[in-house]
């Protein structure tokens, strides 16, 4: 008989496809589902199942939803900016934070022309349009992608695009972090953070 069972390495092999889990995390999963009663692994497997077939997308924000028409048409929310974001998770990172109030935009990833992701790949030119035909006007546009080069390349592209429409454009704030220390600090985030300072209050 070979070990682990056909079985077992089965499910090894798809739960490992997972990011962020090795084979011996995804090992330790498989086993775990098997000293559980067996309702446990028809739950987690119905969840599943379900979350792939019945998961939707805003139309409007591009944030997954239950429904096509999303909370950002529905809850009281400053309609005058909207803070875009590469993907889903960046937005509950910044509700988590309790200090934005505005809409969202999710692009669905950034611009990287060795992955062969153009602009036309993302949601930009939904977020033209929605710009164009917001009611009341969206007078800021906040740029929250990540502080990489495709992150940087994508911020300049829709900075170029959105100052045609004469909105403002900003972008979140790239610096120390609370408790970090200047001598461990990178040049280029260091740079930054000298270059954008602020009053101190």
């Amino acid at each position: 008989m070979n070990f682990p069972p056909k079985l077992v390495e089965d499910a090894i092999e798809e739960i490992s496809k997972l990011p962020g889990i090795g084979k011996k995390t995804a090992l330790r999963l498989v086993l775990h589902l098997l000293k559980q009663d067996e309702s446990a692994a028809s739950n987690l497997a119905r969840a599943l199942v379900k979350l792939r077939e019945d998961t939707k997308y805003c139309s409007t924000c591009h944030i997954i939803s239950d429904t096509t028409d999303c909370t950002c048409k529905t809850i009281k929310r400053d309609l005058s900016m909207v803070c875009v974001v590469q993907d889903t998770p960046d937005v509950i990172a910044i509700e988590n934070t309790h200090q934005y109030r505005g809409l969202y935009h999710v692009l669905g990833g950034v611009i990287s022309p060795i992955e062969g992701i153009g602009p036309e790949e993302l949601n930009i030119d939904s977020l033209i349009n929605r710009i164009k035909d917001s009611e009341p006007r969206i007078e800021e546009v906040i740029l929250a992608l990540n502080p990489t080069m495709e992150g940087d390349t994508t911020a300049f592209y829709l900075t170029k695009k959105l100052k045609e429409l004469g909105t403002k454009v900003t972008t979140i704030a790239r610096g120390i972090p609370i408790g970090g220390e200047l001598e461990y600090a990178d040049e280029v985030t260091l740079g930054r953070s000298i270059i954008t300072r602020t009053t101190y209050e």
